[in-house]
C-alpha cells in the first residue's frame, strides 16, 4: 500500500480551477518531487495534502487511512513553507521547542528533543541567537528543525530553496539528501527548478495546470518524455524542439535545417510520408564535427556563445532554425560567434512527437 495516495483531487477557487484531478503515490521512505512552473498548482497540493485546504473533490490517503477530513494536528504530517516563517521574537531553542509546547511534552523531552535536532542539523551553536541574526542556510536549517522535531511521518516542502542564493541551495540540496538518508522519512517535495527535481527526487511528478502529467524517475523523463512539455521542463539547456516532417517511403525525416533528411532507418518505419512533427533534439547530443559514421554531419552558424566554466553553451543557426548544443569549455573558447562549423547528429538521439499534441511518437 503506498504511504501517501492522492486520488482525483480538484480545488477551485470560484471560477479558477488550482487542482483539476490530482493523481499520485508516494511510497513510504520515499523522496518524490512535484516538478512544474508557476501556477501549476504544486502550493496547493501540498496545503491540500497537509489539510490547509478544503478540497472540492477527491481523496487524501495516508499511512493506511482517509485523512481527507482530519484536522491539520491529527495528520502527523509538517510542512517547510518558501519562507522560513520563524517566529523572530524567540531563540533558535524557543522556535524548536514551541511545537513541543503546544503538545504539552515534558520540558526534559523537549530539552533531549532540541539537542538531538540541534546536533542532526549542525545549529547548535546558533541555540540561542534571534533569527535574524543568522544567515539564510541557518534560518532553512532551523526551519527544518521546527518541522523534524515533532517527528512527523511524512515532511512536506514548498519551494524552501527559493529565497537562498546559489551556493547554499548548492549546500541545502545536499543536506536534504543526507537528512532522507539518515532519517528515512517519507519526504514531498514541491520545486520549479527541474536541477532540484532531477538531483534529489527518486521519482519526480511533472505537473501542468492543476494535474501530473508524468510520473517516472529521473533518468527516464530526461531520455523518454511523454511529450514536448516535459521535453522542454526537464533538462538543462532545455531540449530543442525543431519542425519537422517524415518525406520518402523509407521513413527518412527532413527536419527544417536546410539540408536533406536524415535517416531513422527502421525507426520510422511506421510514419507515414508527409507527417507533421516535432523533432526533439537534447543540446548535448549535438557533437561537434563530422562523423559520418554515426549520424548527419550538418553545417551551422555560431549565433551566441554562453560560456558556464567548464562547458559553453552553442547558439546555432541551421538556415532558419536555431537550435542549442554543449561543448567543452575548451572546445567553445576556439570558437568564435558568427564562425561556420560542422556539427553531427545522431539519428538514434532524435525524440519524435506530434505536431499537433506534442505527444510522444513510439
Amino acid at each position: 500500500m503506498a504511504h501517501l495516495r492522492v486520488s482525483d483531487v480538484v480545488r477551485r477557487f470560484g471560477a479558477v480551477t488550482a487542482l483539476d484531478g490530482m493523481d499520485f503515490e508516494v511510497e513510504e521512505g520515499e523522496f518524490y518531487c512535484l516538478l512544474g512552473p508557476s501556477s501549476a498548482g504544486k502550493t496547493t497540493t501540498l496545503r491540500a495534502i497537509a489539510g490547509l485546504e478544503k478540497l472540492s473533490r477527491g481523496r487524501v490517503e495516508f499511512a493506511g487511512r482517509d485523512v481527507t477530513t482530519v484536522p491539520v494536528q491529527g495528520r502527523g504530517m509538517a510542512m517547510i513553507f518558501q519562507t522560513f516563517a520563524l517566529y523572530p521574537h524567540l531563540t533558535v531553542r524557543q522556535n524548536f521547542a514551541y511545537p513541543l509546547e503546544r503538545e504539552r511534552v515534558d520540558r526534559a523531552e523537549i530539552a533531549r528533543r532540541v539537542g538531538e535536532v540541534a546536533e542532526l542539523l549542525r545549529v547548535g551553536h546558533t541555540l540561542d541567537r534571534k533569527p535574524a541574526t543568522l544567515s539564510g542556510g541557518e534560518q532553512q536549517r532551523v526551519a527544518i528543525g521546527r518541522a523534524l522535531i515533532r517527528r512527523p511521518k511524512l515532511l512536506l516542502l514548498d519551494e524552501p530553496l527559493t529565497n537562498l542564493d546559489a551556493k547554499l541551495r548548492h549546500d541545502t540540496r545536499a543536506e536534504f539528501k543526507r537528512l532522507h538518508r539518515e532519517l528515512g522519512m517519507t519526504m514531498l517535495y514541491a520545486t520549479p527548478d527541474q536541477l532540484e527535481a532531477l538531483t534529489m527526487g527518486q521519482r519526480i511528478g511533472v505537473m501542468r495546470a492543476g494535474r501530473v502529467v508524468q510520473i517516472d524517475t529521473p533518468r527516464a523523463l530526461y531520455e523518454a518524455p511523454l511529450d514536448t512539455y516535459v521535453a522542454a521542463l526537464v533538462g538543462a539547456p532545455a531540449m530543442n524542439l525543431l519542425p519537422g516532417r517524415v518525406t520518402g517511403g523509407q521513413g527518412g525525416l527532413a527536419v527544417d535545417f536546410g539540408v536533406a533528411g536524415i535517416d531513422l532507418g527502421p525507426g520510422g518505419r511506421d510514419l507515414a510520408a508527409g507527417t507533421e512533427l516535432v523533432v526533439g533534439l537534447r543540446p548535448h547530443d549535438i557533437r561537434l564535427g563530422r562523423d559520418s559514421g554515426r549520424g548527419r554531419t550538418v553545417d551551422a552558424v555560431v549565433h551566441l556563445r554562453e560560456p558556464l566554466g567548464d562547458v559553453t553553451v552553442l547558439d546555432l543557426r541551421f538556415g532558419a532554425v536555431e537550435a542549442k548544443m554543449v561543448v567543452r569549455e575548451e572546445q567553445g573558447a576556439l570558437i568564435p560567434e558568427g564562425s561556420a562549423i560542422a556539427v553531427t547528429i545522431d539519428p538514434a538521439d532524435l525524440h519524435l512527437f506530434h505536431a499537433e499534441t506534442g505527444v510522444r511518437l513510439a
